[in-house]
């Protein structure tokens, strides 16, 4: 929790040499040491180079190579972050230190950030409510993308293209720096098709569904991002403005959106390329200011943003349960506006580095169309908080801190559009009453961070919480896209986490070793509780709380022998189960299971070109029988990926290639994490993907 702040403000001012990545950069040991010694917190610092080296079809499957860290997948497109197995409304996702508001709690869209603009990324692993409040108390994944360019100009263009969804793909940067000035723009489009799963047929419920080619009719869709940046960096004083535009546009499964489809007039099977209804379309803006000022001994930093996303689903309108065959295709809109602001001061005091900073943000939210899921709804929440980190010594570091938080929901009632029959009476029924909420809470941790000789060590306690959000307090009502009706709980308490994180590494010139356990405690852990009811001819699940216990760990492991070679093993393992109500003994649905990665690489040097690198992964996930009834085990099952790369030098530019074959066996598995599992869609089958830059 700690070590957020501190990683996100002693950037800054640490040299450019220091920055530690994933494997493909080379770092020296006390560079590396001194990046641990930074946070007493599980982080991972990923550099543009492994963003490049690791380009995948969303921002999440390319970071999905990072132990701890899964990407929930629907579709080729898109896909949802996920740290330790908690995501949605428990993970904070933040671009230059202010936290990004989607719909985030929507399970069919991704996040509205465009991949080729980031220029580095952070990864906490655990409670980081310290620094971002409520929503971050499972881990931060921080984005940055306002680094000040070096030269006049410089730019790159990158095209890419994967195989499996016919993806076409081109994103171009524009930057450079005129005495104090720099600027900055960004531009990406992206086209794909309908994906590819290893088998002809599908079988929903009791019926039986053929593909086409294989594909998952009207999945394809596209994306186009766009943002400019125009910032002033002097000796002391930094300050930018950034405005960025993400619009994405894609269709669902037209077999998954209920069976009416096969009475559609829609030929879903005439172009891969088409969107039809169902689809969704997304888009979000954004406006941020950064600004910094600072000396040797202290600084302030504040930032301010707005941020409105925009989403429709639209679909044919059919009629359920009492309600008529509505007019026009909009099923839904949500309109969300968020205005954030939050200001942060360092003072550097002998042997303590004290900062403390206070934060608010302001959500609103309005609905339409003839499908309802959640209320309208507004939101105000503020914090503030005050840390320490103390220096015994160059082996030693302690840090403590304190927060206190204060939040607001308004939730606005909601009548049906329709007459449904009660007893004699035909009645507009009310699926959200109009509600006040208010909610305090208290969080705090502590850390250790310890070095002796090869070894870092280090270990991490804390408190965490995070508010029930609208869409618990209140949904009610048909999610098509994951196959079921979910029901809120108003009478919701304040999600509360205690956690113990710990970390012990070891590393020289050839073995580099982690291992990071971890133990978490939720005394009222919310979840959608799977029931083996049915409404409107979904199955029912309905928001409730119970105390839950986790615990896992990740572990790495890398080997450099023969000088060009590289073997590296990961793994890692997550225990969850409930200790109270309706689902005592049990997990949680969706739980991830164990997974471990083999891997060597090799690099073949060359006297004029940076050298060629080879790799070849075996993925390997365990069956997942630890379920929630009436959920179904997932077998267990392993893919093998290659992964190939290579940097030229032409005069005074560079040209990257990239080349990816994923699931090169063509398997046909199961994600367990997946919620089209439920309706036994595979997941995609042999995937080529390649990537060419050209930076100048």
């Amino acid at each position: 929790m700690i070590n957020m702040l501190l990683a996100a403000m002693l950037y800054a001012s640490a040299p450019a040499d220091s920055v530690i990545a994933l494997e493909g950069v080379t770092v020296t040991g006390q560079q590396r040491r001194d990046y641990q010694m930074r946070t007493s917190q599980s982080e991972v610092q990923v550099t543009r180079d492994f963003l490049q080296q690791n380009i995948a079809g969303s921002l999440m499957q390319t970071l999905e190579g990072i132990p701890g860290v899964k990407a929930m997948a629907i579709g080729s497109g898109q896909s949802k972050p996920t740290i330790r197995g908690l995501g949605f409304n428990r993970l904070a996702v933040s671009e230059d230190g202010v936290k990004h508001e989607g719909q985030q709690w929507g399970d069919d869209h991704g996040l509205e950030i465009d991949q080729f603009s980031i220029d580095r990324a952070e990864v906490i692993k655990g409670p980081a409510a310290l620094l971002y409040g409520s929503d971050a108390i499972g881990g931060v994944l921080s984005l940055y993308t306002n680094h000040v360019p070096t030269e006049r100009i410089s730019g790159s263009v990158q095209l890419f293209g994967r195989t499996n969804n016919e993806q076409l793909g081109i994103s171009a940067k524009l930057e450079g720096k005129l005495g104090h000035w720099f600027y900055r723009a960004n531009a990406t489009l992206i086209d794909y098709a309908d994906y590819k799963v290893p088998t002809d047929s599908i079988q929903y419920y009791s019926y039986w569904i053929k593909l086409k080619d294989n594909r998952l009719r009207n999945t394809a869709g596209c994306e186009r991002d766009g943002s400019v940046m125009l910032g002033y960096a002097g000796y002391n004083f930094h300050t930018d403005l950034r405005i960025s535009d993400s619009y994405s546009k894609s269709g669902f499964f037209a077999n998954a959106h209920g069976l009416e489809v096969r009475l559609s007039d829609i030929d879903y099977d005439h172009s891969r390329r088409d969107i039809d209804l169902p689809y969704q379309w997304v888009n979000h803006l954004k406006v941020l200011s950064h600004t910094t000022w600072r000396t040797d001994a202290s600084s302030i930093e504040l930032n301010l943003a707005y941020q409105n996303n925009r989403r429709e689903e639209l679909s044919e309108p059919i009629s359920h349960g009492y309600m008529p065959q509505p007019d026009g295709s909009l099923e839904r809109r949500f309109d969300k506006n968020t205005y954030t602001g939050n200001l942060q001061w360092r003072q550097v005091v002998g042997s303590h580095e004290v900062r403390t900073g206070i934060s608010g943000e302001y959500q609103h939210n309005r609905r339409s169309g003839w499908g309802f899921i959640i209320p309208d709804f507004e939101t105000l929440s503020m914090g503030a908080f005050l840390m320490d980190r103390y220096t015994l010594g160059e082996n030693l570091i302690l840090n403590a801190g304190v927060r206190y938080d204060h939040a607001e929901t308004h939730i606005h009632s909601y009548h049906d559009w329709y007459q449904t029959p009660v007893g004699s009476e035909l009645v507009y029924v009310e699926r959200s009453s109009d509600m006040r909420r208010h909610f305090n809470s208290l969080t705090w941790s502590a850390g250790i961070n310890y070095a002796t000789g090869l070894w870092v060590m280090k270990a991490n306690i804390g408190k965490s919480f995070r508010m029930p959000i609208p869409k618990e307090l209140g949904a009610d009502g048909i999610n098509y896209h994951i196959f079921r009706y979910e029901r809120g709980n108003q009478q919701l308490d304040p999600e509360e986490s205690y956690q113990i994180d710990a970390s012990i590494s070891w590393a020289n010139d050839e073995w580099d070793i982690q291992v990071d356990p971890y133990l978490n405690y939720f005394p009222n852990y919310i979840y959608l509780n799977p029931t083996s009811q049915y409404v409107e001819g979904l199955q029912l699940y309905n928001y409730t709380q119970a105390s839950v216990l986790r615990y896992g760990l990740e572990a790495q492991l890398t080997w450099k022998f023969a000088d060009q070679w590289q073997a590296h093993a990961q793994g890692e393992y997550l225990y969850a189960r409930q200790q109270s109500g309706e689902k005592k003994g049990y997990t949680l649905p969706f739980s991830t299971p164990w997974s471990v990665d083999l891997g060597v690489k090799y690099s073949l040097s060359s006297t004029h070109h940076s050298p060629l690198t080879i790799g070849l992964t075996a993925h390997v996930v365990g069956k997942q029988d630890e379920i929630v009834p009436p959920e179904k085990p997932t077998d267990g099952f392993w893919t093998l990926n290659f992964a190939a790369g290579k940097d030229f030098k032409l005069h005074h530019t560079t040209l990257h290639v990239v080349l990816h074959a994923d699931n090169l066996l063509d398997k046909r598995y199961y994600d367990h994490t997946s919620y089209y599992r439920l309706i036994d869609v595979p997941e995609p089958g042999r995937n080529l993907s390649m990537m060419v830059g050209v930076e100048f």
